[in-house]
């Protein structure tokens, strides 16, 4: 426990801009903990090249070599995926003797000087240690919208996650051997995380700006791992789908006993065609939403149901 050994897992599609600085100043932080024994001299970094068609792979080569093995990795044979290349990392690292590992953006975004702190607050006990983004003042105004939205209707959902909840993290070699129990195809590992159950401990950082390159996160990517770690951890919104269907009987009930007494009453038809209009146009939306929401779930079960890898490796270096 007084030197632990680390690994530091990096998911990387299409980093070549970012990556020599990166892996150099890892290695300047690994050195310095290594000096100061905070963690065993065997630590090293682990990239995951998730299917990148730029020449990220052949620097993680390079620098496999320079540093005799203190820089390893592996290389998916498509792209598979933030979340899945995360997982990857883990589960690949763990066949070393690891005592605990932290996954970081390969841009370094987040603040790569609190490793040191992950690492205290690991030795203090806790055996997952969240990363928590101080405020999202580097994001624009609708990304800043939809990531608050989001946390908030995952809490909403049952989901507890911490606002701000980033997938700078560090876990135990426990919370690992725990987590490859788990066989569902599409993981959404914040919300996994946080329902383990071990202790936990936050460390809060700010986002810097992006030196290099552009993000690879597009909004569709964001919108899918959204909707993915809704449909993962939630039945609320297929609870939702049941309660809205029995609202709108009774509100169609309602609408047929009102053109009823129009009818009688009036024996015009033609000033109620509006409401009757209206009121088919709100439940055919509102039918649409549901079965959409339903699909969303039936996708999830038949990707289960297929039980594809949820990675493949080409190629590995150690």
């Amino acid at each position: 426990m007084n030197s632990p050994t680390l690994a530091v897992i990096i998911p990387c599609y299409n980093e070549e801009e970012c990556i020599e600085f990166t892996t150099l100043r890892l290695l300047e932080i690994l050195k310095n903990l290594e000096t100061n024994q905070e963690i065993s001299s065997s630590s090293f970094i682990f990239y995951v090249n998730d299917g990148s068609n730029d020449n990220t792979w052949n620097i993680v080569q390079k620098y496999n070599k320079e540093t005799q093995g203190k820089v390893k990795g592996i290389k998916f044979s498509r792209n598979f995926g933030n979340q899945k290349a995360i997982l990857a990392g883990l589960l690949e690292t763990s066949k070393n003797d690891v005592d605990c590992f932290i996954t970081i953006d390969a841009d370094l975004q987040q603040d790569e000087n609190k490793i040191k702190e992950f690492i205290d607050k690991y030795k203090q006990g806790a055996k997952i240690i969240c990363g928590i983004r101080n405020d999202r003042k580097t994001d624009g105004l609708f990304k800043k919208i939809t990531a608050l939205g989001f946390y908030k209707i995952m809490n909403l959902l049952g989901v507890n996650i911490k606002i701000n909840h980033s997938d700078y993290r560090l876990v135990s070699r426990e919370v690992v051997e725990t987590l490859k129990k788990f066989n569902e195809t599409n993981l959404f590992l914040r919300g996994m995380f946080n329902e383990l159950g071990y202790k936990k401990d936050y460390v809060y950082f700010d986002v810097k700006p992006r030196k290099f390159g552009k993000t690879k996160f597009s909004p569709f990517s964001l919108f899918s791992l959204a909707i993915n770690g809704i449909t993962s951890f939630s039945l609320v919104p297929l609870r939702m789908v049941t309660f809205i269907g029995f609202l709108m009987s009774i509100i169609s009930i309602l609408v047929g006993i009102s053109a009823l007494i129009d009818k009688i009453t009036n024996n015009n038809p033609v000033p109620g065609w509006a409401t009757i209009v209206v009121t088919i146009g709100f439940i055919c939306g509102i039918q649409i939403l549901c079965l959409g929401i339903i699909a969303e779930y039936l996708g999830q079960l038949f990707q289960e149901v297929k039980a594809r890898p949820r990675y493949i490796i080409e190629e590995e270096i150690i």
